[in-house]
């Protein structure tokens, strides 16, 4: 029995071919089939060029265990959630890698519902599944088939903002190369927005970098339109565009923290009191956001798979990440990156004022540091040592997500990636730009000591 090393916490992300091929693939496939039996599943693949030929043998591993297949060719993660529960499958699997290099590839998974597998919920017995690879296949084959659900899915985009209600915005839309183009072009006829659009085409080469502006450099072509265009609005996403990222009509990138707060607040203006679920890593905004208007957050681990949980077993309304994944109740408590941008454009419309104003405030109440990530050879050796320098002086330390210290106005969150050999720090204070800078210093001295 051989390991298969490109599971991870609430996926499968890995190197091609080495960590994951077209025998791996079709051994997941029969996997799948067996622990969750989901009878019917809709498939589909990003712009990466391996993921057409990945998905093929991922197929084949449904069929040969008795699965029928719904096809729905390239698209967005979120194409896959959307289609799951729409078309009341039994489950789906988006082949994709998101942001991880050119070379790699992978596999996102839903069962019925859309409700998410994560290593808590099934993910690890397909993996275990797959490595013994000791299947006896299905007396009838499944039946492949082909399904569009994408009018139905514009159709339910649409359905979060009032198309009358928006001004003619004129907005950058960067798909990096990605899987978004495609997405705003079917949307682009129903509104009213003039589209500046950059790294239009999907590309598996990824001629202009992997799509991701969480990257800083990734961000200057999206900035620069902005500002060379007069635009009210500049939006980009990554590859499989289940994260949405966005600029303000400066051309200044707005943290994703804030975006959370934004849309926290909208609806519970909108719908009343609801819980709102968000994850450790910068929390007094969404809190204090939230709490004012008599709703209530509540924490969770950070991973998609895990922010639908716990959405699911609250009947949370909202919940939202500062890495840029926001996910709405009403699209089967799953992540969306197309929803996000509308109802930004609904606010900005509504306020008569740029994104900028709609954020100023928010952005002094609670200033923070943005994620700073750093490789580290032994993770669990620095938090350690970051802990213990604190300890004394801390208001609470907790471990839901690593390690998350409140300290005299300012608090940090310090954790292991679950996707990446790396360590993520975000830090916020009360209203101090100067201590939160100070503290994030004093941090990544501590993190980069030998």
């Amino acid at each position: 029995m051989k390991a298969i090393s490109c599971f991870k916490a609430y996926d499968v992300r890995g190197r091609v071919p080495d960590q994951l091929n077209e025998d791996i693939a079709r051994r997941i496939g029969r996997a799948y089939a067996e622990v969750i039996k989901p009878g019917k599943v809709v498939v589909g693949h990003d712009i990466r060029l391996t993921s057409e030929s990945i998905k093929g043998a991922l197929v084949q591993g449904l069929l040969e265990q008795g699965v029928d297949v719904h096809d729905i060719g390239l698209c967005g993660t979120e194409e896959i959630y959307f289609a799951t529960s729409h078309a009341g499958m039994g489950g789906g699997i988006a082949v994709t890698a998101s942001h991880n290099p050119k070379d790699y590839n992978g596999m996102k998974f839903v069962r019925e519902q859309s409700k998410p597998i994560s290593g808590d919920t099934g993910l690890f017995d397909i993996q275990a599944m797959a490595e013994k690879d000791e299947f006896v296949a299905a007396p009838r084959p499944g039946q492949l088939h082909r399904l569009d659900t994408s009018e139905a899915y514009v159709r339910h985009l649409l359905s979060y903002v009032d198309i009358p209600a928006l001004k003619p915005l004129k907005i950058v839309v960067d798909a990096g190369n990605g899987g978004a183009g495609r997405v705003v072009d079917l949307l682009e006829p129903h509104l009213p927005f003039e589209f500046i659009k950059l790294h239009h085409e999907p590309d598996g080469n990824f001629p202009n970098g992997v799509p991701n502006p969480l990257v800083p450099e990734n961000r200057t072509a999206t900035i620069a339109a902005v500002r060379e265009h007069g635009a009210d609005l500049g939006l980009g996403w990554d590859g499989d565009f289940d994260r949405c990222f966005f600029f303000d009509e400066h051309g200044e990138f707005i943290e994703g923290y804030y975006v959370v707060g934004l849309l926290a607040e909208a609806f519970l203006k909108r719908h009343g009191p609801a819980r709102v679920v968000h994850d450790p890593r910068l929390v007094w905004n969404t809190i204090d956001i939230v709490e004012s208007l008599g709703g209530e957050a509540v924490q969770s681990k950070t991973g998609h798979a895990f922010i639908k949980e716990r959405m699911r077993l609250e009947n949370a309304v909202y919940g939202g990440e500062m890495s840029a994944h926001h996910y709405f109740r009403d699209f089967a408590f799953c992540d969306s990156g197309m929803i996000p941008w509308l109802l930004v454009t609904g606010l900005v419309s509504a306020a008569g004022k740029g994104l900028s104003t709609l954020v100023a405030q928010r952005m002094e109440a609670y200033p923070c540091s943005g994620e700073i990530n750093r490789t580290i050879e032994n993770p669990a050796v620095v938090l350690e040592r970051v802990e213990a320098n604190y300890r004394q002086q801390a208001q609470s330390i907790e471990h839901v997500d690593g390690l998350s210290m409140v300290l005299r106005n300012w608090r940090f969150n310090l954790r292991m990636s679950n996707t990446e050999p790396v360590v993520r720090l975000n830090v916020e204070s009360r209203g101090d730009t100067a201590l939160m800078q100070d503290k994030t210093r004093e941090l990544l001295e501590l993190i980069d000591a030998p």
